[in-house]
C-alpha cells in the first residue's frame, strides 16, 4: 500500500509519501512532483519521507532524479536518512 499526500504550509508545500516507494507507485510519485513543482508559486518544495517503510531501487532512482530537481527531503528513521546518504552521494558523482 503506498499513499500520497500534498501539504501546504504559508512557506512550503510538502509531498508528503506513506508505506512502500516501490514500482509502480515510484512512476505516480514522479507525477505527483511534477505537479507540486508547477503549482509551487515559489514554496519550498520538500519530499517528506517520514513513513516511508521500503524504498527498492526503482524508488531510490526516482528520489535521485527528485534530488537533481531540486527536491529537499525529509526522513525519519536510520535506515532512511542512510539511504538518502547514498543517494545524495550518487547525485553528487553524476554531476
Amino acid at each position: 500500500m503506498f499513499k500520497i499526500s500534498i501539504v501546504e504550509t504559508q512557506g512550503e508545500r510538502r509531498l508528503v509519501l506513506e508505506g512502500r516507494l516501490v514500482s509502480p507507485w515510484t512512476g505516480e510519485v514522479e507525477r505527483a512532483w511534477q505537479k507540486v513543482g508547477e503549482e509551487s508559486q515559489n514554496k519550498k518544495l520538500v519530499v517528506d519521507l517520514t513513513n516511508v517503510t521500503l524504498i527498492s531501487r526503482e524508488g531510490e532512482e526516482t528520489l535521485l532524479r527528485l534530488m537533481k530537481e531540486g527536491a529537499r527531503f525529509l526522513c525519519g528513521d536510520v535506515l532512511t536518512k542512510h539511504v538518502m546518504k547514498q543517494v545524495q552521494r550518487r547525485c553528487r558523482c553524476q554531476k
